[in-house]
């Protein structure tokens, strides 16, 4: 019965220990560049291909780009580098 009580215990640190190694982050990129409405289709696919990146928004409108991404994977550098890779240089607001 210890045996299966330990083995909970450790279970359950665990499961809870994992989200403090990594947290979903967001930041906003400005993306001055952006001259047509298709623009952000191409700027959505680079960000969106950058690991760690769960959700892109990107606003032609708003000329920026709304970012959700692990940090434990990827960093604004590497979203600014995709954009640029892209064709479309970006800065964090």
């Amino acid at each position: 019965m210890n045996n299966k009580l330990l083995a909970l215990a450790a279970t359950a640190l665990l499961v809870t220990a994992a989200p403090a190694f990594a947290a979903q982050k967001q930041v906003t990129l400005s993306v001055p560049t952006m001259d047509c409405e298709t623009c952000p289709v191409t700027i959505r696919v680079a960000l969106m291909k950058v690991p760690g990146v769960s959700k892109a928004v990107v606003s032609y409108q708003r000329r920026n780009a709304k970012v959700t991404y692990d940090d434990a994977k990827t960093d604004v550098a590497a979203l600014t580098k995709a954009t640029e890779a892209a064709g479309y240089p970006s800065f964090a607001e």
